[in-house]
């Protein structure tokens, strides 16, 4: 009696479910590099530290080498500083800034604007370029 099977596998490997795949790891990987760059952020040189900064639920309060202030990329004042951060953050449900002060900023600008937001409740991360 010959008891063969009727079904034949056959050693061949199959792509299409290799290059669905790998297509999918590159739409990812395009998309989490476009959600790793910073938003809404004047260009300053920042201090090195080991570390990384990166919160997308904040306000961007920048200094930059000439002692001008910016909220997220507007332009104001020392004196409009308060008024203007306080209305950006009250947008946020966990009020929270990330100050961006470039590294020849004086440090009583740089407490300025920290003193600023404790005294309003406001958490404060300081941004640093990683080494």
């Amino acid at each position: 009696m010959n008891l063969r099977g009727r079904n034949k596998i056959t050693p061949e490997f199959n792509m299409s479910s290799m290059t669905d795949v790998v297509f999918l790891l590159l739409i990812f990987f395009m998309i989490a590099s476009t959600l790793a760059k910073q938003l809404n952020t004047i260009e300053v040189q920042l201090p090195e530290a080991k570390g990384k900064t990166e919160n997308r639920n904040t306000v961007a309060v920048t200094i930059s080498a000439n002692n001008q202030f910016y909220v997220d990329e507007l332009s104001v004042s020392k004196g409009a500083l308060r008024s203007t951060l306080l209305q950006k953050v009250s947008r946020l449900s966990t009020p929270s800034i990330v100050l961006r002060a470039a590294k020849n900023v004086a440090i009583d600008q740089v407490v300025y604007v920290m003193d600023l937001a404790n005294q309003n409740g406001i958490k404060v991360v300081l941004a640093v370029d990683t080494q």
